[in-house]
């Protein structure tokens, strides 16, 4: 059930994201939503499984930006989930480059923190 929960959350985040943020746009022959939703699938994917490799591989670069870096990985994520859906799947979301995808991440950080705090007070 948490899984379910944490992925209406991440494609609700990434339809806000591609709401506020250029460069963002859902693609392909599903309807928006159903995109959102595929992307939010290959997200928590990808978060589960290479993010944590990449975190340790890149620590030295991290520890050197402040923890910077991390958005950049973020960033790298989203592109990544992205290019996942729509090369599997037909669709999911657009990204232009590689600014779209930073400021992306950092809307879908934002607004992914809300929602869990919002849905973890009305589970308590």
């Amino acid at each position: 059930m948490r899984f379910i929960l944490n992925w209406l959350l991440i494609s609700i985040a990434i339809s806000i994201a591609a709401y506020i943020v250029p460069g963002i746009e859902p693609f392909g022959q599903a309807d928006p939503w159903l995109c959102f939703a595929f992307v939010g699938l290959f997200l928590g994917l990808v978060n589960a499984l290479v993010k944590p490799l990449l975190t340790i591989v890149s620590l030295p670069v991290t520890i050197l930006t402040l923890g910077v870096f991390q958005l950049v990985i973020n960033g790298l994520m989203l592109e990544l989930a992205s290019w996942f859906s729509l090369n599997l799947l037909g669709a999911g979301i657009a990204i232009d480059g590689f600014w779209a995808a930073f400021f992306g991440a950092i809307v879908i950080s934002i607004v992914g923190g809300i929602l869990n705090m919002v849905t973890q007070d009305a589970q308590a």
